[in-house]
Parts: C-alpha cells; structure tokens; sequence
C-alpha cells in the first residue's frame, strides 16, 4: 500500500511538469468509453503464502502458481477534465493451496479452495496527469503523425459488490477426487453469506492507439468484508460434529500421521484454523482497452471544435 501511493505521488510530479492538462475542447471528446479489461487475479487470505509468518495485506504472502484470470465490460464516463466514472462487470476467478506454501505448518494444514465470482463495480478515477493536446494536426486519441500521444495517469477507488462460489479439491485417499462445493459443508460448523462488499483502491496509465481506441494497464488492491472467501476464518470443530464424511474430511484433511502426537495435535479441535481479524483480500492487475463511444461523426465534431 505504501508503495502504491509513493508510485502515485512520483507519477504526478513528474508528469506535471510536462503535462498539457485537459481543456474543455480536448477531454470533452472523449465522454463515453465502452471498457474491457483482461487480466490476472491473487488472493490473499488464510491459504497459501510464503516463507515464515503469515503476512497480513502483503504481496510478499502469495503464490504465483495461484494465478487466476479476469475478464470484465464496462462503461466509463468523464464529468470532469480531471474525474471520470466506471461501471464495471468482472467475472474472476480466486485460488490458494497449502501445498504451495514453504511454511512448514501451513504446508501440513493441507487446506486449498478456488472460487468462482461475479462483481459489478462503479468506482471514480481522479486523473493525476495527461496530455492531451488539441490542435488541427492533433485532435484526436493516437494520432500517429504527432510526437505525443494522447496519456492519462490515474488513480481509483470506488465500491463494489461480490458473489463467490468456493469449492475445495477432495482427494482422501482410497475415494474418488473431485472439486466439492464448500460452504454448504460448513467445515468450520458456521453459516456465511456468498456475498460481500468490495472496496477497490488502484492506480492505471492509459495510451491512445488510434483515433477511437486506448489501451491501458491498471494494478488495484481490493478489499472485501468476508474472511470466507477461501472457506477458513477461525478455528476447528470437533469431527464427531460432522453428518457428512466428506465435510469431516475437508475441515481437516492435515496428515495425522505429522501434526497430531504424544502431548501434541496441531490441527485438534479448538485450535486456529485461520486468522478471523483480517479479512480476505484480493489484487488485480489487467490490460484495458476502451472504445470512444462520444460522437458517430469526429471530423464534424472536430471541425465544430476548431471554429470556437
């Protein structure tokens, strides 16, 4: 997070002093954008991780063989030279595994989920810098005879809301292994909604490539209210609990054979399962291409301009 906001706080210096800011003439040409993004998803939430402690909130904590993808539409609209608003539909995926993990008390744990989800979003940009020129020999996004093309530095927040369907991977040895929806096992005895607010916080840098069309990269940090998105929040319940073998199984599919003991049992009913102070969290990073959807007709539109 410190680190985003020292790139944000960089990037504005520096672009302001070369910036040509937006004029009435320049950012009006560009109101309405149809927005599709394509991308990578990581969680970051009880699963999974790297070396040592759990690191809350931290990209030090994922695994990069955890990667998900993301695809989403959207309708991007500017009020503002400087604001502008988007609404957005994402379709993603979110994945962890223990297995994964070098932590050695994790990597025991055993515990894996991926989850299927939906979120619609409508966050606002403030854009920190730009250049946007507008003249009779550059009016236009990308115009490819002109030295600078038009580029905007922003950053974004917004709110969302989220539907997750989570599933873990059964495999006990002997029985057949598949993908297992998981919270209607309730592997820690608790009943938990499948949705959940969303707060995004990101920063994006985006480059006309033609007359009507820009493409852009965008890095976002999201928050949610659920620790439940990889179905592990609290701590174990006693197996005996249990109706369903296989709920039995996948709230603690650990190896007894290493975390259970003479004097100890890591993974024993009561003890932590997950971290239920710190909510589930998740990181975007995406290419986004936009469509100008303003005018059907830019000479007319660009002839009007030049008159004024």
């Amino acid at each position: 997070m410190k680190l985003l906001i020292l790139v944000c706080l960089s990037c504005s210096v520096v672009f302001a002093q070369h910036a040509n800011y937006n004029t009435q003439k320049n950012w009006s040409l560009n109101k309405s954008e149809v927005v599709f993004t394509l991308g990578a998803t990581q969680f970051n939430g009880d699963l999974g991780g790297g070396v040592g402690v759990g690191k809350d909130y931290s990209m030090r904590d994922i695994n990069w063989l955890s990667t998900g993808y993301q695809f989403g539409l959207g309708l991007r609209k500017r009020f503002h030279p400087l604001l502008a608003t988007t609404s957005n539909l994402k379709v993603f995926t979110l994945k962890g595994d223990d297995a994964l993990s070098m932590n050695a008390i994790r990597n025991a744990r055993n515990l894996n989920f991926r989850s299927f989800n939906i979120q619609i979003e409508q966050k606002i940009e403030f854009i920190i810098a730009s250049n946007e020129k507008f003249s009779p020999s550059n009016f236009l996004l990308g115009n490819y005879p002109t030295r600078n093309k038009s580029q905007q530095l922003y950053v974004f927040s917004g709110v969302g809301l989220m539907y997750f369907s989570n599933q873990g991977y059964y495999n006990k040895p002997g029985e057949e292994s598949k993908w297992v929806n998981l919270r209607k096992l309730k592997t820690e005895g608790v009943t938990y909604s499948p949705l959940t607010m969303t707060v995004p916080l990101g920063i994006g840098f985006r480059v006309g490539i033609s007359r009507t069309w820009r493409l852009g990269i965008e890095f976002s940090y999201n928050k949610t209210f659920s620790d439940y998105i990889d179905d592990v929040s609290s701590v174990y319940v006693s197996p005996s609990s249990f109706n369903d073998p296989m709920a039995a199984y996948l709230s603690n599919p650990s190896d007894l054979s290493v975390t259970q003991g003479n004097g100890f049992n890591w993974f024993g009913e009561g003890y932590q399962r997950g971290d239920s102070k710190q909510k589930d969290a998740f990181y975007h990073a995406n290419f986004v291409l936009s469509k100008n959807i303003t005018y059907k007709d830019y000479g007319i539109r660009r002839k009007k301009l030049l008159k004024k």
